[in-house]
């Protein structure tokens, strides 16, 4: 089983979707912590300087209610 992950500049994105400049993050328990937090605000206001939005969900979220979450993408995917 192979992973590719996709840098924009100096960031490693989750998912990447370069047709509507959408990156999607799952944010993991390290992502609470004051220093990731810093890190995640600066990574996003960069990665939106390119005119890419993004979005971000919990891990819990994805695990607990993945319908949710599919839903919102799609949402998002539809309108954007």
């Amino acid at each position: 089983m192979s992973t590719e992950l996709f840098g924009i500049g100096n960031y490693i994105v989750d998912f990447y979707c370069s047709a509507l400049h959408l990156v999607i993050e799952i944010d993991g328990g390290t992502h609470d912590y004051s220093g990731q937090i810093v890190y995640d605000e600066k990574r996003q206001q960069y990665l939106e300087s390119l005119g890419i939005k993004v979005i971000r969900f919990n891990s819990k979220e994805v695990l607990q209610d993945i319908n949710n979450v599919l839903n919102q993408i799609d949402y998002l995917c539809k309108n954007y």
